[in-house]
């Protein structure tokens, strides 16, 4: 089964794609389960059990509100962040929620939502268990959930699936490694993006294709224009100031086009408008996860806006590239933080950028691979400890960095032949080991490093 780019890719809202995407579509698909059950109407109460980074870090990841509004039949895609923050409030103050937006159902979140902060479910570290009884207190439905990263879910029934799909179909070029990719492109004549599109057809047509990933370039544009014009102090009360307005304000009065340290600082600025946005729960898109929600299009509208000749046919060629890398991480390691650490979510977007903003740079497939390499290299080891638990410290200014990173890493690349000592593959197995020998404290728990040794104010 292949990883269509609209797996990777996709709309919702922050902080964070396993903590709060995942959770709410989780939380969907049980209400879902339950219209299909027969039973339905039976249902008087609900209990959602958080488990092991979920329920260490749920409230500062927003995983508590966002399975408010699953329960109540939202989407992240679909969701409004504008007024999710009211619901969520209104459902703590009336002690009730619309279940599946058809049945109002007693709910007090501080009780019916339980954090254990001290358990993990066997199979991976982002478990739920959703439970729904009847006005006897039996039982009618439990469901256990697993959100693997990037805001994939699996159910109990899925445990073990390598990789997630949007359907079965056998697709043109199937690869798993980037050693198969590499040997498709030299027998085809075709580029990463090439052999991208080829697979998304068994879905989709060549016109939806390229309407949906521009659809998602206007998404990630809109989410740089609103944090780059929105001030203020993000929420959870870390009290951390957002600085893309002033500083997009500092650099249009200095602006110079012929300055280079001036084209780098407009990217750092792009990747913390995304991740700012992010922080505050607004609408980005999951790039491959929201805690590296910046990177990717920071580096795509450094393409857009200073690579001489950048077109829409590049942008669509862009994400195309960056899911050939993508789907590797996905299906060979992990973009979870809570699994591998922040290597698995700004190392993989590092990777996916570099090696995009390689190929439009008229790179080979050799060189593609090469740069998406170097991007993942400098980012093994990364661990994942945000401060307070809250996608904001180091998150945000990680993503400016990664961003820098992936753009270094492509024209190094371009520059090279292609040929270099540690593959891609390797790199991914190396991050894969890593994330596994890493300490269960330094990923996604806000128990270790920066978290641990950061005083909260």
């Amino acid at each position: 089964m292949s990883i269509s780019a609209f797996d990777l890719f996709k709309i919702g809202i922050g902080p964070s794609s396993s903590h709060t995407g995942g959770p709410m579509t989780a939380a969907y698909l049980f209400t879902e389960l339950l219209r299909s059950s027969g039973r339905f109407d039976e249902v008087q109460r609900v209990q959602v059990d958080l488990f092991g980074s979920l329920g260490v870090t749920g409230h500062g990841h927003g995983t508590v509100k966002a399975v408010l509004l699953g329960l109540e039949g939202e989407q992240p895609h679909l969701v409004d962040p504008t007024t999710a923050d009211a619901r969520v409030a209104s459902i703590g103050e009336l002690r009730s929620l619309e279940l599946a937006g058809r049945s109002r159902i007693t709910f007090d979140p501080g009780a019916d939502v339980i954090l254990h902060r001290g358990q993990r479910l066997d199979y991976h570290t982002n478990g739920m268990r959703f439970s729904a009884y009847d006005a006897s207190s039996e039982c009618i439905l439990q469901r256990e959930y697993f959100s693997v990263g990037g805001g994939f879910v699996l159910d109990e029934d899925q445990i073990g699936a390598e990789t997630i799909a949007m359907d079965p179909a056998p697709v043109l070029h199937p690869f798993d490694t980037a050693d198969q990719l590499l040997d498709i492109c030299r027998t085809t004549g075709r580029s990463f993006s090439d052999v991208v599109l080829a697979n998304e057809l068994a879905w989709r047509s060549e016109d939806e294709v390229r309407a949906g990933l521009l659809e998602i370039w206007s998404v990630m544009q809109d989410t740089i224009r609103r944090g780059t014009t929105t001030g203020g102090i993000l929420p959870g009360g870390l009290s951390v100031r957002r600085r893309a307005e002033r500083q997009r304000q500092l650099l249009e009065k200095a602006d110079d086009p012929e300055d280079r340290l001036g084209t780098m600082e407009w990217v750092t600025l792009f990747a913390l408008a995304v991740n700012e946005e992010n922080a505050a729960g607004g609408r980005v898109v999951t790039a491959p996860t929201n805690g590296a929600a910046g990177i990717i299009p920071a580096v795509l509208k450094y393409y857009v806006d200073f690579v001489p000749g950048a077109d829409e046919a590049g942008v669509v060629r862009f994400l195309l590239a960056a899911t050939a890398v993508g789907s590797l991480f996905k299906k060979n390691a992990s973009i979870s933080g809570a699994e591998v650490g922040c290597q698995g979510e700004v190392g993989s977007a590092c990777a996916m950028a570099a090696g995009a903003l390689a190929e439009v740079l008229g790179g080979t497939p050799e060189q593609v691979e090469n740069a998406a390499e170097i991007g993942i290299e400098h980012n093994l080891g990364l661990t994942c400890d945000p401060v307070g638990g809250l996608v904001q410290i180091p998150c945000i200014e990680r993503n400016a960095v990664g961003a820098m990173k992936a753009i270094t890493a492509a024209r190094m690349a371009v520059r090279g032949d292609g040929q270099h000592h540690v593959s891609l593959d390797v790199a991914i197995k190396t991050m894969r080991d890593t994330g596994a020998d890493m300490m269960d404290k330094y990923k996604e728990t806000a128990r270790g490093g920066l978290a641990l040794n950061v005083v909260e104010c």
